[in-house]
């Protein structure tokens, strides 16, 4: 079971970094290169606890869809989504907020598992999961843009 920890420092409030993460626009634009769009449940705005979304993306080349719900929110601190429906065997995706003097510290861990028993192992193992961190770095790296210019505005005004 593959397990990745990031950590990522934002020179913005915390508040304004966790409403960012919870983005539905902001996740499709850090998303954009793979065309991935939210086509159920909660398709814009902040997504908030228990609601869902379905993403569908070209991942691996294939087009996928993969349903989520926030399973865990602590206002500004934490917040978890969860797979409900996808092509993984689960997915857990915990997001840690912290304030620090000059912004906010970011803390993903994120969980999955993969079916084919041996070979979905080895997948992980050679692939999947270096591909899923590159994933995660690219989306923090678009909610810092935003956090640390005057682009959040566009997003949470």
């Amino acid at each position: 079971m593959p397990r990745i920890h990031l950590t990522t420092v934002i020179h913005a409030p915390m508040q304004r970094v966790f409403d960012l993460s919870r983005s539905i626009t902001l996740h499709k634009r850090s998303m954009a290169h793979r065309k991935e769009e939210a086509v159920k449940g909660k398709t814009s705005g902040l997504i908030d606890f228990d609601e869902t979304v379905t993403w569908r993306a070209r991942h691996l080349n294939k087009t996928r869809e993969l349903t989520t719900r926030i399973t865990a929110m602590q206002k500004h601190e934490y917040f978890c989504d969860e797979m409900e429906k996808g092509d993984f065997t689960f997915m857990k995706h915990e997001h840690f907020f912290r304030s620090i003097n000059n912004g906010t510290v970011v803390i993903d861990i994120f969980e999955f598992g993969t079916p084919y028993g041996m070979f979905g192992r080895w997948f992980e193992k050679l692939y999947l999961r270096r591909y899923m961190q590159r994933l995660l770095r690219e989306r923090n790296h678009i909610i810092k843009e935003y956090a640390e210019s005057e682009k959040w505005r566009v997003i949470l005004d």
